[in-house]
């Protein structure tokens, strides 16, 4: 079965606590790069999300009109 994809907000939570490790020195460094590209695929999952949602409001909106 196909991993489940993570809803914006569960993304931006998982993107602050990295963000959290890194600037608390929390973060082991054998471990950064992993954690910088796990960043990398939830900012792109976010910004994939914004632009449906910005596309479908303006879809609905023209609709209006």
């Amino acid at each position: 079965m196909p991993k489940k994809t993570e809803t914006y907000n569960e993304a931006i939570e998982k993107l602050r606590k990295i963000v959290a490790d890194i600037e608390n020195g929390e973060l082991d460094v054998d471990l950064l790069s992993e954690k910088v590209k796990e960043a990398t695929r939830l900012i792109k999952l976010c910004k994939e999300k914004l632009y449906k949602a910005d596309e479908e409001v303006k879809k609905v909106l023209e609709e209006w009109e």
